[in-house]
């Protein structure tokens, strides 16, 4: 028990004004559930009430510094920070780095910058389900490889990502519940990542290069059409077309050449035919000399 003066345990005045003579050879008794009372200098109170203070104003700064909403705890041994229906509009910067488990789902995050988890080292877990997340920045989970092994990314605004903003992550990822673009860019990100279990199926084609694959899972698109496959095709054709093209260009020029060369030479013939013989000798004879 403290007492509420000095916050220190509360004892027995021993002091001989309050003391009760006792016959000699016995100790004095004690009474129950009470300590032998040390004698408190008046600075060491000071000290003491001094170093509550501090703890105590240390508690309220770091309580302070977290966004509103926002609070850690301690679940199954397991230090974590909830931040779920915080009105969020971006990671928060004051996350403890010892966090093991990091709640800021139901939230309005738009976006996930370059590192923006690279202070915490010690991160399991990661939800961010039910945001406004439409783009995610290649470095985004930069330093969370190693150990995070779950990332929520459900029920958010995302369209088309890069394979680049997951590289190195071995977090099983739950992609579900977003407007997907159905082309060959979500089908390398599919292979980059390791899909949470039961998540496979609500990644449904919000759109997609062939309209007949919308409103269809992706997986089972892609079971039957290879996207990358199918724009490495339409690639080969354009450049056949391409080179066909520059083909014709050439023959075509090569054939007006010639033709025009003909045209020269068969005017030159004429000319010289109508030329008297002394004369068409000579001018055959400077038209070798001139050629040689």
């Amino acid at each position: 028990m403290l007492c509420p003066c000095c916050l220190r345990p509360r004892c027995t005045d021993s002091s001989p004004n309050h003391r009760r003579e006792e016959p000699r050879g016995r100790r004095p008794r004690e009474q129950a559930g009470t300590v032998p009372c040390l004698r408190w200098s008046r600075s060491s109170a000071t000290m003491w009430l001094l170093l509550q203070s501090v703890l105590l104003l240390a508690s309220c700064l770091r309580s302070a510094a977290f966004p509103k909403g926002c609070y850690p705890s301690e679940e199954e041994g397991l230090k974590t920070f909830r931040c779920s229906n915080a009105r969020l509009t971006e990671v928060p910067r004051d996350i403890p780095n010892d966090t093991n488990k990091l709640y800021l789902d139901s939230n309005r995050i738009p976006f996930l910058p370059r590192d923006a988890f690279r202070d915490l080292p010690l991160l399991l877990e990661l939800d961010l389900s039910h945001n406004a997340i439409a783009g995610v920045e290649s470095g985004a989970f930069r330093g969370l490889g190693d150990h995070l092994h779950s990332l929520d990314l459900s029920s958010n605004r995302l369209v088309s990502v890069s394979k680049d903003a997951f590289s190195n992550l071995k977090a099983k990822v739950n992609l579900s519940n977003n407007p997907w673009l159905c082309d060959c860019r979500l089908q390398e990100l599919i292979r980059t990542v390791e899909l949470a279990a039961g998540s496979s199926g609500g990644i449904v084609c919000d759109s997609s290069v062939q309209e007949e694959h919308v409103g269809k899972a992706f997986l089972q698109v892609i079971a039957d059409t290879d996207f990358c496959n199918m724009y490495k095709k339409t690639t080969d054709i354009a450049m056949l077309v391409t080179m066909f093209g520059w083909f014709a260009m050439v023959i075509s020029y090569l054939v007006y050449y010639v033709r025009q060369n003909q045209e020269d030479a068969r005017r030159h013939l004429e000319y010289l035919k109508s030329l008297p013989s002394k004369q068409r000798r000579s001018e055959e004879s400077s038209t070798i000399s001139t050629v040689v």
